[in-house]
């Protein structure tokens, strides 16, 4: 009697799905898998970089959240272009001892600028001291954190911390004035 119901429930089961198919219930449910881009964001979130080394110092770190991202956004003193950001483990610049015990997110983000943040007397031209948190994550849907791992032979590093491996994108914006900007922006999410 149970192997007579275990052998109906299993012809019910394939005669739903056989019908589903039939009817076009099998493609929305790909769809529906796959799901359309976020935003229409295509991203990606493998690793980005481009540029050569500046002297231009960083001077400024800010984030911000927008409809479909959050932003953070390294401003300098001058004209820079050089960066590489990955997903992966974090050292600070010099010391090479790890950042992710000290980020927030179950994720890092390693931003590498290609620019110092130190001038021409290498004094400090940001606040921050190796392993501060620099930014205000309080209320973004994706970012958690943006530590400063500090700045040794032209290069300036930080972790930023995300929720999860999500899409980001990089880019450089010229101005206000004189100065220029590393944009980074991480999507909220994957799909719709």
């Amino acid at each position: 009697m149970r192997i007579r119901s275990g052998l109906m429930a299993v012809v019910v089961v394939l005669a739903g799905l056989v019908a589903g198919a039939g009817t076009g219930a099998a493609a929305s449910s790909t769809a529906a898998a796959t799901g359309s881009p976020y935003c229409g964001i295509t991203w990606g979130s493998a690793e980005k970089s481009a540029g050569t080394l500046s002297a231009a110092p960083l001077i400024e770190v800010r984030a911000g959240r927008h409809d479909c991202f959050d932003r953070v956004v390294f401003e300098f003193a001058g004209a820079v272009g050089g960066y590489s950001v990955a997903y992966g483990e974090t050292w600070t610049e010099g010391e090479g001892l790890a950042l992710s015990p000290y980020t927030a997110g179950d994720e890092l983000l390693r931003v590498s600028l290609r620019a110092p943040a130190y001038d021409d007397e290498h004094v400090a031209t940001v606040p921050y001291r190796v392993g501060e948190h620099v930014v205000n994550a309080l209320r973004s849907p994706t970012l958690r954190d943006v530590v400063f791992g500090g700045s040794f032979e032209g290069y300036t590093t930080f972790a930023v911390g995300v929720r999860a491996r999500l899409p980001f994108r990089v880019f450089v914006l010229v101005g206000p004035g004189t100065h220029s900007r590393i944009v980074l922006d991480i999507a909220h999410q994957w799909q719709q």
